[in-house]
């Protein structure tokens, strides 16, 4: 038997001076940081291009991951096939982190010039939304595929200079820690200081360094190509003794598979306790890859051991329902303690099984770590399809973290067949027994509200609950608004009242309990709502005993899409947008509905003397500033008023003036339908009064700048609404 190597060995006498594993273990470090940065900042940009929906978010992820998995495959036969030295490998590795920077400049310039080519498909005629995504995800391909082609093959590259039998996991455990600390620093820090594509630069200019100094590296090793430090494994050996082969890579599929997964439905289970704020998902990702690092840290700990292959994928069930646990309404956790009790154990173990099962399936081999990580990569493209689309809508998060958690459990049964011992017996039953009971005594959050209405699909959980006016709508666990308020309907009543023309057609961006689409129905105009979430509309009947019957008629219309994205691709225009954006103002992706490039599309929207009303509830100075200057330097007309309650912010943006609105006009204007509504909930007796109430309330634009005079206009490269940690803590 050929002994195990704990570091790396040089290939021969003239390579003394070769970069030592600590080199390696630095380089990965700073590529795991680039490549996280990269991922989170293409997602987004993406997000600006293609819309928020879960299946515009699915193509990104998905391109991504296949680029991983494509690179790293391609990568690892390049080297056997060529018989590359270590130097020439190492050489490759230097150009494949050079083109992998090249991508922080070049990637943003792509993703604009795909949305203006999806503009320009729409300009002529409507762009269905089937169409829309066929192109949207030919283009994201073309976009991102060459560069997370490149990403892949970094590791097989570096391997085939680092030889080592346990190479693999010494390489992943550096990139996982890099990967922490770009999640942390990029979304605490560097964007809210620089915005995406300014830190985009700077990732690049990382990866610059990366390859300059792998380049410089590669001149002190030696030149021929040399043999394996191992010798090869007798043909059909297993590398473990209860598995053969094909399990491993099984195996290996189910974690890629069992970890993303995952990773969509914790999204899910704790937004109700942490919200919608970018760091709650960074908080989420950060707890998650720091476990992966533990556990990967703790492989690497352990010399010669990591057979008990069964054993630790019984324990995979119990450890993935633990977020039941931490998710649990009625026991009182503080939520930053939520995260790690519920995640972190089930990363840490699937940290330790990943690289364990990699590096003993490889054996240092580049070609073989090349397709055991490419079939780990494409268990991390479905698990997060099957996931968000099937798992979650059709049986909850307690169901789906079941789903999970069952063919881990599968597995090791499987493992017990080959190799069984009384031991590995008695932990996996009592594995199972745990997750048993944690799948039937723990309870989810919706089932706080027993007598709530429910919703599942795709995109959110949605959960009606409240009696008259206190009914209230939550997403995800998110109250869409605290109570039924008469601001909503005149979000629609109030530039509707405003135009100097009769309105023939409207829009309602972020669909709510309805009320607003409701409202502007009563002016009897051919009225169409975006919402994103597609179990929204099914409540409104919840919320409005008429709402089914509003929604029967021919001129009344509800669209799931992203807003945006729906005015990208229509060529309606309208006489009146209204924009209600789902709280809370600093949720992540809110920026894309108050940014300057939003605006940009939006007017190209509204007919001639049309009027956009932008409802903005609070903010703090920077948040109201920047979006009052998106406003400005996006309509040659912008005014502000407070809500009727006194909070808030009602603006109406036009492309002609909006000088001399009166109650007593305004009133006027109103269909006798329209009046009803709009004091329907009061709280005045008549249109008039509930008209002056809001125009007594002007605010001026020059005091709202005055807010943070420094403050540039919200754009979607500096959503400043969003990150907001390092202004507000100091």
């Amino acid at each position: 038997m050929v002994r195990q190597v704990a570091r790396p060995v040089d290939m021969d006498d003239h390579a003394a001076a070769a970069p030592t594993g600590r080199f390696f273990f630095l380089l990965f470090l700073i590529s795991g940081f680039c490549s996280l940065v990269y991922e989170t900042i293409w997602t987004r940009l993406a997000m600006a291009a293609f819309g928020v929906t879960t299946a515009s978010i699915s193509i990104v992820v998905s391109v991504f991951m296949a680029g991983l998995a494509a690179g790293s495959w391609l990568a690892g036969r390049l080297v056997r096939r060529a018989a590359w030295s270590p130097r020439h490998s190492l050489r490759a590795y230097a150009a494949a982190e050079l083109l992998i920077g090249l991508s922080g400049m070049i990637v943003p310039v792509e993703l604009n010039l795909a949305e203006r080519l999806i503009e320009s498909l729409a300009s002529g005629s409507a762009l269905g939304s089937a169409e829309h995504y066929v192109v949207s995800g030919v283009l994201t391909a073309a976009a991102l595929l060459p560069w997370t082609l490149c990403m892949g093959a970094t590791i097989p590259l570096a391997m085939a200079s680092f030889r080592e039998r346990r190479s693999f996991s010494y390489l992943y455990l550096a990139n996982v820690l890099g990967a922490v600390l770009g999640t942390l620093v990029s979304a605490f820090v560097l964007i809210e200081v620089l915005g995406f594509r300014k830190t985009l630069h700077l990732t690049a200019a990382f990866n610059l360094v990366i390859a300059m100094a792998a380049l410089v590296a590669s001149g002190r090793v030696a030149a021929a190509a040399t043999k394996d430090i191992e010798a090869p494994l007798p043909r059909g050996t297993p590398p473990f003794a209860d598995l053969s082969e094909a399990g491993v890579l099984a195996l290996l599929f189910l974690t890629g598979f069992a970890t993303m997964a995952a990773e969509v439905i914790w999204i899910r289970e704790f937004t109700p306790f942490l919200g919608t704020f970018v760091y709650s998902f960074a908080t989420i990702l950060a707890y998650y890859l720091g476990a992966t690092f533990l556990g990967s840290a703790a492989y690497r700990l352990r010399r010669g051991g990591g057979a008990e292959v069964a054993v630790f994928f019984a324990a995979v069930a119990p450890l993935a329902l633990l977020p039941l646990v931490a998710a649990d309404p009625r026991l009182r956790i503080d939520p930053l303690l939520r995260v790690p009790l519920g995640v972190a154990p089930f990363s840490a173990l699937l940290g330790y099984l990943t690289p364990m099962l990699i590096d003993r399936w490889s054996v240092g081999r580049p070609e073989r770590a090349g397709l055991a990580y490419a079939i780990n990569a494409v268990g991390c493209i479905l698990g997060p399809l099957v996931a968000g689309f099937w798992l979650l809508p059709v049986l909850g998060t307690r169901g789906a973290l079941v789903a999970v958690a069952l063919p881990a459990t599968i597995a090791a049964a499987w493992c017990l067949t080959r190799r069984a011992t009384r031991p590995r017996i008695a932990v996996s039953l009592l594995a199972t027994a745990i997750a048993c009971g944690l799948a039937v005594r723990m309870r989810d959050f919706e089932e706080s509200f027993p007598a709530a209405q429910v919703r599942r699909d795709h995109t959110a959980n949605v959960i009606a609950i409240g009696q008259g006016m206190r009914k209230r709508l939550l997403v995800n666990g998110i109250s869409m608004t605290t109570y039924v308020t008469p601001i909503t309907k005149m979000m629609a009543h109030f530039p509707l009242a405003a135009l100097r023309q009769p309105p023939t057609r409207g829009l309602v961006i972020c669909f709510g309990m309805g009320t607003t689409f409701r409202s502007m129905r009563s002016w009897n105009i051919a009225t169409t709502a975006v919402e994103l979430v597609p179990s929204v509309p099914a409540l409104f009947g919840y919320f409005h005993p008429d709402g089914p019957a509003l929604l029967a008629s021919p001129d009344a219309r509800v669209v799931i899409d992203d807003g945006r994205r729906f005015l990208e691709r229509t060529v309606e225009r309208f006489d009146a947008i209204v924009v209600d954006p789902p709280p809370p103002v600093e949720a992540a992706s809110s920026s894309l509905l108050y940014s300057r490039e939003f605006y940009s599309v939006a007017r190209r929207r509204i007919v001639p003397g049309g009027i956009l009303q932008q409802w903005l509830p609070y903010g703090d100075g920077v948040t109201i500033a920047s979006v009052t200057r998106a406003l400005a330097e996006s309509f040659p007309h912008v005014r502000a008023f407070s809500s009727v309650e006194g909070w808030g912010v009602h603006f109406l943006a036009s492309d002609t003036p909006l000088e001399g609105l009166t109650a007593d006009e305004m009133a006027r204007r109103l269909p006798a339908q329209a009046a009803a509504d709009l004091t329907e909930w009061g709280p005045y007796a008549t249109p008039r009064e509930q008209f002056a109430a809001v125009l007594r309330k002007e605010l001026p634009i020059g005091a709202l700048l005055a807010k943070a005079p420094a403050a540039p206009a919200l754009t979607d490269d500096r959503p400043l609404n969003e990150y907001f940690w390092l202004r507000r803590l100091f």
